[in-house]
């Protein structure tokens, strides 16, 4: 582990299969003996604490930072009150230190990724032709116009593989 860990994106629009992918690789590279972390982008209003809870009254009342703490976990709730969506880096320098950390969304954010496509999503237009960040594309269909890697969008070992050879992440098995 170091202290500045290795990042890698998954991006896709609305339905493309990128949580799946993402649980499935947190899977194998835990299975692998890889510490993980994951950040999520979420484009909508979202909540993690139930109205009624001593947390969500403290929340309400005003305080700015809330932390729930127990046993077997910890989560700080920090309330934007109108400031700003904090910065991917600012969010980044808050995680603990780990192998590496995968990011699900944050489509246009400077981070190699692989783009998740499905037949199903929402929109199907490719990401890959405009960023040059995507280095290879997961799918549940063929892919023709593309010089990028393909994968099969439920081959996670592969996946796994091509990610630690694009960051560098030292070989575990």
């Amino acid at each position: 582990m170091t202290d500045k860990p290795r990042i890698f994106g998954i991006a896709g629009w609305k339905n493309s299969g990128k949580t799946g992918l993402a649980v499935r690789l947190v899977e194998e590279f835990t299975r692998r003996g890889y510490r993980i972390s994951t950040i999520k982008h979420a484009h909508h209003d979202f909540d993690i604490d139930k109205v009624g809870a001593d947390s969500f009254r403290h929340r309400q009342a005003g305080a700015h930072e809330v932390a729930i703490v127990s046993g077997t976990r910890f989560a700080i709730m920090h309330e934007l009150r109108g400031a700003p969506e904090p910065s991917f880096e600012e969010i980044l320098s808050r995680i603990a230190p780990c192998d590496l950390v995968l990011i699900e969304g944050y489509k246009r954010e400077p981070v190699p990724k692989i783009e998740a496509r499905r037949l199903e999503a929402n929109k199907r237009e490719p990401l890959a032709p405009t960023d040059p960040w995507i280095k290879a594309i997961a799918a549940d269909h063929g892919v023709k116009e593309t010089d990028l890697p393909v994968f099969d969008l439920d081959d996670t070992a592969a996946i796994a593989d091509f990610i630690i050879a694009v960051t560098g992440l030292p070989q575990r098995r």
